[in-house]
């Protein structure tokens, strides 16, 4: 005879069960919707206007963005992205490709620091020149694998920073980083959350950024990302192109090498 203790056991187990089989279901489905639309990613569109601003002479200095150098010579932007964060000698200090981007369009184009930065997110009727450019810059670097070094110091020494950050506990609910992301199997409501300890989870993840976001209408690049995420920890928000973000970024993208990149892709 079946006693109320195995019944009430059971009856958790099936729940459990079916919660489990209402997740994978949940999961599959996303992962068919997203491979659906990829075939025409929204990003194109962020992707070609970023091509054109690229090339469009602005700024009092009447100048194009053409002789920006990521790292590997003016002007080159095939592989560029896969090697950023980097330190760069001609400003002794690591860039992430925003801060790098904000960095010519002052010293090149001629734009104050404020103007350089205006909009950086973009939202309905209010586009971001920002995330167009970061768009085209990334999608030149596609089907290539991430490899960023740190050998310079400076480099290792924001990569530690970076770390250091990712696990940091504080705001008000005090949470890090890590308290998403450093489990496997956990998820937020239908959301996987990446495990950025695991190698094969942080390849997955960084190189899928920038990414159209299918719920914003948007282009999301990495620092609106991390933004958003110190917001969600109830942090203080960190200042755009800050050293912050890069030093966070340089922890993410190395614990990405090896990585193909594949963005800009799309989210839910």
């Amino acid at each position: 005879m079946i006693n109320q203790r195995t019944l009430v056991l059971a009856a958790g187990l099936l729940a459990t069960t079916g919660t489990a089989l209402a997740q994978t279901s949940a999961t599959d489905e996303i992962a068919k919707y997203r491979q659906m639309l990829a075939d025409g990613n929204p990003a194109e569109l962020w992707e070609m206007r970023g091509e054109e601003l690229w090339k469009t002479k602005t700024g009092p200095n009447k100048v194009s963005l053409e002789q920006c150098d990521f790292g590997k010579g003016p002007g080159v932007l095939k592989g560029a992205y896969t090697e950023l964060p980097r330190y760069f000698k001609d400003v002794n200090k690591v860039m992430d490709l925003e801060q790098r981007l904000v960095h010519c369009r002052v010293t090149l184009q001629g734009l104050s620091p404020a103007e350089a930065v205006k909009t950086p997110f973009g939202a309905a009727g209010k586009k971001s020149d920002i995330e167009a450019l970061v768009s085209y810059i990334t999608s030149e670097s596609r089907g290539m694998k991430m490899a960023v070094s740190t050998a310079h110091p400076m480099a290792l020494r924001a990569y530690e920073t970076g770390r250091q950050l990712f696990f940091y506990r504080g705001g008000s609910h005090d949470f890090a980083c890590a308290t998403c992301h450093s489990v496997d199997g956990q998820r937020i409501r239908l959301q996987e959350l990446p495990n950025i300890l695991n190698t094969l989870n942080a390849q997955a993840a960084y190189t899928t950024w920038p990414a159209y976001r299918v719920s914003q209408g948007e282009v999301r690049t990495m620092q609106h990302r991390l933004t958003d995420c110190f917001r969600q920890q109830r942090f203080p928000e960190p200042l755009y192109a800050s050293d912050v973000l890069t030093a966070v970024t340089m922890f993410l993208a190395k614990n990405a090498n090896g990585g193909v990149y594949a963005g800009p892709a799309l989210k839910r």
